[in-house]
């Protein structure tokens, strides 16, 4: 039996030091990708939620009602008479926030977004929001 010398372990140690300097960077930004995906994806679910909500009561939930009511049926004028759950729960945003509904929307009649990674409106990059216009 033979084992590792010190140059073969050096050696190793400076191939996953250069493999750990070109990969990790690459992760890194890909992270915020994934991120900025993820909401848009469920932005356009909720959006699918929303024209279904309308489609079965003949208007969109109310600002006061918000996206709960796609969860719950709203307790608060006007009570939609054809209701039906439209999402089994409501998801947090990446960034572990509630997404936000605009209605009336700025954009569309109504409006769905996340305010991105820093949780302000406006920003650029990862803090850019996402809405349901884009």
């Amino acid at each position: 039996m033979r084992g590792f010398t010190l140059i073969e372990l050096m050696v190793v140690l400076v191939i996953m030091g250069i493999l750990a300097a070109l990969i990790v960077p690459n992760i890194i930004g890909r992270t915020d990708e994934a991120r900025v995906t993820a909401a848009k994806t469920d932005i356009g679910t909720i959006m699918q939620a929303l024209k279904l909500y309308k489609l079965d009561n003949g208007i969109y939930p109310t600002q006061q009602q918000g996206l709960e009511a796609l969860v719950v049926k709203p307790t608060t004028p006007p009570i939609p008479g054809n209701w039906k759950p439209y999402l089994e729960k409501l998801p947090a945003d990446p960034w572990g926030r509630p997404y936000q509904y605009l209605n009336p929307g700025i954009h569309a009649s109504v409006d769905v977004l996340s305010f991105g990674a820093d949780g302000k409106p406006g920003g650029e990059g990862a803090d850019a929001d996402i809405g349901s216009w884009q």
